[in-house]
């Protein structure tokens, strides 16, 4: 009888040495997200690329937790209680928590709607000023993406609206 049983656990022992080995660290991994049906979700994120596959554009994503104001100097407390204490609160009043580096692939609807707080509308350096809640369309945006030599775009947070895994909407959040 003892024999029955433990041929039964060596198995279960090594599926389960298995299963904590392969789930053990999500750094730097890759998710795509998929439509669960009629789904509305909001991320706000670093856009680390944006890339076009027989005319369909994807983002690339790392999502963030973006606090302002009272909440983001209670958590700038709790994290960085030093700083705080010392500062008496967060530096330009909102805080960025980005504890994971799992990427999420998006696609971006061909409509999606862009905002802009700031980019590089003329390719010249003085020139680069904010226009708050400017509408851009998504080729615009595509274009000032890739370009990085005045103004890198991929530095800033957006809040994106995903519909059924979906880009809709990309704001773009202006920080100091």
């Amino acid at each position: 009888m003892f024999k029955k049983k433990s041929a039964y656990v060596l198995p279960v022992v090594v599926l389960l040495f298995l299963s904590l080995i392969t789930s053990a660290s999500t750094v730097g991994t890759l998710a795509r997200a998929e439509g669960r049906g009629d789904t509305v979700q909001h991320a706000t994120v670093y856009i680390h690329s944006l890339h076009s596959n027989q005319g369909v554009l994807s983002a690339s994503t790392d999502e963030i937790e973006w606090y302002q104001g009272a909440e983001a100097d209670k958590i700038f407390a709790q994290r960085e209680p030093e700083a705080a204490a010392e500062l008496g609160g967060t530096p330009d009043g909102y805080y960025i928590v980005n504890d994971s580096q799992t990427l999420t692939t998006y696609r971006v609807a061909p409509d999606a709607t862009v905002i802009m707080q700031i980019y590089d509308r003329t390719g010249k350096l003085e020139d680069i000023d904010i226009h708050w809640n400017e509408k851009i369309s998504l080729e615009e945006f595509t274009h000032q993406f890739a370009k990085n030599n005045n103004l890198d775009l991929s530095q800033f947070p957006y809040h994106l609206t995903i519909k059924d895994g979906v880009i809709t909407s990309i704001v773009q959040q202006y920080i100091p």
